[in-house]
């Protein structure tokens, strides 16, 4: 088998340590296995002992987050390729440490190894951000269900009443509650605005029977939620500095119906800048796991589920994808409609998903503003096989079909 890399490297990275194997091809192969200690100064002496060797190519698995400190001592002075752990197993029997850094030495040095997407330290450290504030909306969700959940316990029937629990009059109704007040008139002069529920009506699911119990779980719970959002407020704040560089890109990302501030930040945060790093855009919708996958066995096909891809961009587009299919006029509302009627809606909206991330994908790789192109689209690409459809069902209907253009 030919040798693609001929002085080249494989780290088993664990924990505490770094196991290292030295392959250089230079008639006799040569193998030299060493293990580093996973602190600074451990990595600084592996970095220096593949220099005096003259490595130009690393690899070294995912795992977990154990390989980022890595990956961050040896950026730079080495040509570094992240495996994927599922794609470099090893065979089975006799698995040690050591026999995995040669195994990937050795699958490095004839390329047989692919290399994972790793972004540059601005996009990762964007990327951070943006999966800490999504943490912290989920957990927001989180504690509103389990106020939801004591309310209900205390028999206070407003969550079908109030749409949002945390709105301005949902927590000056909580605040109420915690402090004491049981009485319905009462609690309901603390609410501000128009409420759609019938005051009568409100009043009645505003009778409880609430214990000191439900004040503490209610007070609990309410002051973690204002915690989070002061910490989301952080987080957002942070993401306005890391995203300066990348303004122009955020920009364009937006012209994109259903993508907002939030949405264009995560998919520059998942994805990059940089589109070379991706062949096409189907590469990228593969990577991302909005296609169906590959599953076929004696010429049947035994699934097209989509593949777990990078869930926090296939949630965030899927999501930004039931905004677009609202926009009137617009081309991705068409394409979700005609899928919707033969495949499904769950279906029709990873569809919609995939189209927007091709063109974020065509609008970083040629800087341009997003071109709608149109509700008619499809019917103006399929106009000759609708009109063969449409001639075809009059005629079963027993009429005589004269086809002329129109003048």
């Amino acid at each position: 088998m030919q040798v693609v890399h001929a002085r080249c490297a494989g780290l088993d990275v664990h924990k505490e340590t770094v196991v290292a194997c030295i392959r250089i091809a230079g008639g006799a192969v040569r193998q030299e296995v060493r293990t580093f200690e996973s602190t600074v100064e451990g990595l600084l002496a592996l970095s220096a002992w593949l220099s005096e060797s003259s490595v130009t190519h690393v690899v070294l698995e995912s795992t977990g987050v154990y390989w980022k400190p890595v990956w961050h001592v040896l950026e730079g002075d080495f040509e570094l390729v992240l495996a994927n752990a599922s794609d470099v197993r090893n065979r089975p029997g006799r698995k040690t440490d050591v026999n995995d850094a040669v195994w990937l030495a050795e699958l490095l040095a004839h390329g047989l190894i692919r290399a994972s997407f790793v972004p540059p330290t601005p996009i990762q450290e964007l990327r951070d951000l943006t999966r800490t504030r999504k943490q912290f909306v989920r957990e927001i969700s989180q504690h509103t269900l389990r106020i939801q959940k004591t309310l209900e316990d205390a028999n206070v029937k407003i969550t079908g009443l109030v749409s949002d629990v945390l709105g301005v009059s949902g927590r000056a109704i909580l605040e109420a509650i915690i402090g004491g007040e049981t009485d319905p008139a009462r609690l309901h002069e603390r609410t501000q605005g128009r409420l759609k529920a019938d005051p009568g009506a409100l009043k009645r699911a505003l009778r409880g029977r609430i214990r000191d119990h439900h004040r503490f779980l209610l007070k609990l719970h309410l002051r973690q939620i204002q915690a989070l959002e002061s910490a989301v407020r952080d987080v957002e704040a942070r993401m306005g500095q890391a995203l300066e560089p990348f303004r122009v890109d955020i920009e364009l990302l937006m012209t994109i119906p259903g993508i907002g501030l939030i949405a264009a930040s995560v998919i520059l945060a998942e994805i990059g800048f940089d589109m070379s790093k991706f062949p096409t855009p189907a590469h990228l919708i593969s990577w991302t796991g909005l296609c169906p996958r590959s599953d076929e066995s004696a010429g049947n096909r035994r699934s097209t589920r989509i593949r777990p891809g990078a869930p926090w961009l296939k949630a965030t587009l899927i999501q930004a994808a039931w905004a677009a299919v609202r926009v009137k006029n617009s081309y991705l509302r068409a394409q979700f409609l005609r899928l919707r009627s033969r495949r499904g809606p769950m279906k029709a909206i990873v569809a919609v998903a995939a189209s927007m991330l091709t063109a974020a994908y065509h609008i970083l790789a040629r800087q341009q503003p997003y071109a709608d192109l149109g509700p008619q689209h499809f019917d103006q690409r399929d106009r000759a096989k609708i009109a063969k459809r449409l001639i075809r069902r009059l005629e079963d209907l027993g009429l005589q079909v004269d086809v002329r253009p129109a003048a």
